[in-house]
């Protein structure tokens, strides 16, 4: 019998733990295919712990891997996939954006659509502000032209994919994942799949704008080098001022229409404005030899602390 496992990871998620298993656990109950929950806690400084624990001691089906610290998200999915054993995985957040019940029918879609990943793409955004909204298309707009992979539009983790993905993803050395970007990467049969995003059920989103300017800097950092051209389009800009500004005052001493040494302005403006450029490009070299550093640390991308009812069988 097929298995399909839903990877959950999860960040404080007291308020709504218990009645995204409960909804989680009636739709697992309809389905034909054997069924489990991969609960990821990522270091959960509330009853997380706790109540993660006492769901996996009354149900079978339920799997908890402990973080010894707050790593990410990422990490938190990417864990989730390495300790799966199922021909499927469904992954999506705790908070119930993503509806539980969508679950059959993303099976049933890609068994008509023979796929490898089905990637479900908002059509709209519950009780979202406006800033969050435009934040949100901007970002995947904006990724999509930086990047030498095209990715899906307004869509996130949440997704169905297939074992065929799994271990070509767990074959992947880099520890600094943006995981829709990668599954992206991988091709084979990807096809969209659209709902309607819910607002939250409770609780607080675990991405505020901080932790969206770094989530994207990732995606930009390991799926584009388009910042590095900039950067030395940016000199070549500069060198070609320069040359225009020294042949000006040269030309300007010989014929007498430059008066080079009452143009203070002149001389700060062109002080900035190479500095801003140098200062600019430092700042791009910086952030890539800064993820050269942390890969070549080779740091694990989490520690698990604890993994519960993985010996269930």
């Amino acid at each position: 019998m097929s298995k399909l496992s839903v990877i959950v990871p999860c960040y404080n998620e007291e308020d709504v733990i218990a009645e995204s298993y409960k909804r989680t656990k009636s739709v697992l109950d309809m389905l034909s295919c054997d069924a489990e929950i991969i609960y990821v806690n990522d270091g959960s400084s509330d009853n997380t712990y706790r109540m993660l624990d006492e769901i996996a001691a009354g149900d079978k089906r339920v799997k908890v891997l402990h973080f010894s610290r707050n790593f990410g998200h990422q990490p938190a999915v990417s864990a989730g996939i390495y300790n799966c054993d199922a021909d499927w995985a469904i992954i999506m957040d705790a908070d119930l954006q993503d509806p539980p019940e969508l679950i059959p029918e993303i099976l049933e879609f890609r068994e008509q659509e023979q796929a490898n990943v089905v990637y479900c793409v908002r059509t709209s955004r519950d009780q979202e502000s406006f800033f969050k909204q435009i934040s949100a298309k901007s970002f995947y707009r904006f990724i999509n032209n930086m990047s030498e992979v095209k990715f899906p539009l307004d869509t996130g983790d949440f997704r169905l994919i297939d074992r065929k993905i799994m271990d070509q993803f767990c074959k992947l050395r880099e520890h600094g994942k943006y995981i829709r970007g990668l599954i992206s990467w991988m091709g084979f049969k990807q096809v969209p799949f659209y709902y309607e995003r819910k607002a939250r059920f409770a609780g607080e989103t675990k991405y505020p704008l901080t932790k969206m300017v770094k989530f994207a800097s990732t995606a930009l950092l390991y799926f584009s080098k388009k910042p590095l051209l900039i950067a030395i389009g940016l000199g070549f800009l500069a060198v070609i001022v320069g040359i225009i500004l020294a042949v000006w005052s040269t030309l300007g001493k010989i014929y007498g229409f430059s008066h080079a040494e009452t143009g203070w302005t002149s001389i700060i403006t062109i002080i900035v404005f190479f500095g801003g450029i140098q200062l600019l490009t430092i700042g791009v070299l910086g952030q890539y030899i800064g993820v050269l550093f942390d890969e070549i640390k080779g740091r694990p991308e989490f520690i698990i602390d604890k993994k519960v009812g993985f010996n269930n069988i």
